[in-house]
């Protein structure tokens, strides 16, 4: 039995056509499935817990969707018994499908996942935060707390509007994001024994996997089965210097750069002097000071 959580609204109405293919195609393959559509947000959470809660038969639970559609879907899952996730990328920036280097074609990733050849065993993240009442969500490919995460906000709060600009809103959103970022003092902890302190960060991410914000690869060297997170720290005191970073993380281009850092670790605390936007796979975690991150290993049984 295949439970496919599906997410219609994904890449501005992509994913409904998705749908249609998948749902042709299982047909054709005569498989027992059940198929649900995601009206709202945290929707394919709740699907995912309810399938999963208290089950200790195998599970095969397929997202059809963004990466913030696979965040909800793997943030519900209930870990009681063998729960295999697969994946049908529907999305705007697909970087979950981009680092696993997945088929573009929605026909081929639907083969992968009726006849797999084997599974992988993949790492996943785990980010804290809150002040009164502690929160904790999953997070498959990377978290952040800065301007990238300010970009991710920004588009969630667009709707619909300019959604059919596709990569070049993520590209749009995130010139207006810098323009306005301003450098705040922090520091981070490495698996509570090496603190590092900044002055002028402008963002700080922790990957999974080397992708986000639709194809910026901020930490090339990041392994999804390692047991690590990959830590990005973007810091200089002149803004505009940090320009060509991002222009060559998009564009692929592997160098360093004199403020930008790298650190690997399996947790990390992350304290900012004044409040910033945070993300997981791109939902907003709201305004914090103060996040913690660490990594799970090898608990993520995928089809890929």
């Amino acid at each position: 039995m295949y439970y496919f959580i599906a997410n219609p609204h994904s890449g501005n109405g992509r994913g409904y056509k998705i749908c249609r293919q998948v749902e042709r195609q299982l047909g054709n393959a005569c498989v027992e499935y059940e198929l649900f559509l995601v009206r709202e947000p945290g929707e394919a959470r709740e699907i995912a817990r309810k399938l999963t809660e208290g089950c200790k038969d195998p599970r095969i639970i397929v997202a059809v969707g963004g990466d913030g559609t696979v965040n909800e879907v793997l943030d519900g899952i209930c870990f009681c018994g063998t729960v295999t996730m697969g994946y049908i990328p529907s999305g705007r920036g697909n970087d979950l499908a981009r680092s696993l280097k997945m088929p573009s074609s929605s026909s081929r990733c639907l083969k992968k996942i009726l006849y797999p050849k084997y599974h992988k065993m993949l790492d996943y993240g785990v980010i804290s935060y809150g002040e009164d009442e502690i929160l904790h969500r999953r997070f498959a490919v990377s978290a952040g707390i800065g301007l990238d995460a300010s970009v991710c906000h920004s588009l969630l709060h667009q709707g619909v509007k300019r959604l059919y600009l596709g990569k070049l809103n993520y590209i749009l959103t995130g010139m207006k994001q810098f323009l306005l970022a301003r450098p705040v003092k922090g520091y981070i902890l490495l698996d509570g024994v090496q603190k590092v302190e900044f002055n002028h960060i402008y963002f700080i991410s922790a990957h999974i996997h080397p992708y986000e914000g639709g194809g910026f690869r901020f930490a090339p060297q990041a392994n999804c089965m390692d047991g690590k997170l990959t830590i990005c720290v973007a810091h200089h005191s002149g803004k505009w210097k940090l320009l060509s970073f991002l222009v060559n993380a998009l564009t692929r281009k592997q160098r360093k750069y004199r403020g930008v850092r790298n650190f690997d670790c399996r947790e990390v605390s992350i304290h900012m002097d004044r409040p910033m936007a945070v993300h997981a796979d791109g939902e907003s975690c709201l305004m914090q000071t103060d996040i913690q991150m660490r990594c799970i290993q090898k608990k993520l049984r995928m089809m890929v």
